[in-house]
């Protein structure tokens, strides 16, 4: 679990749109990730600090990725 930790809001959505995210809007603190192809879902992700990892790993998880897949788009 501490692979999640220490994550910001801002740097999962630079992680997402190496996936093919686009920001499509930005509703108060949330950031609104769509995604291009059809069936993906709509992402909504906090403009924090540091995101909690069980949402974080939701999120993921809804965008068909795995952790260590998302723990690489680092590099």
């Amino acid at each position: 679990m501490g692979q999640l930790s220490n994550i910001s809001g801002r740097e999962a959505v630079k992680r997402f749109e190496k996936v093919g995210y686009c920001r499509a809007r930005q509703a108060g603190s949330h950031i609104i990730l769509e995604h291009p192809t059809p069936g993906f879902p709509i992402l909504s992700i906090p403009d924090h600090k540091e995101l909690a990892p069980g949402l974080l790993r939701s999120q993921i998880k809804r965008a068909r990725l795995t952790v260590e897949d998302f723990l690489r788009l680092k590099k």
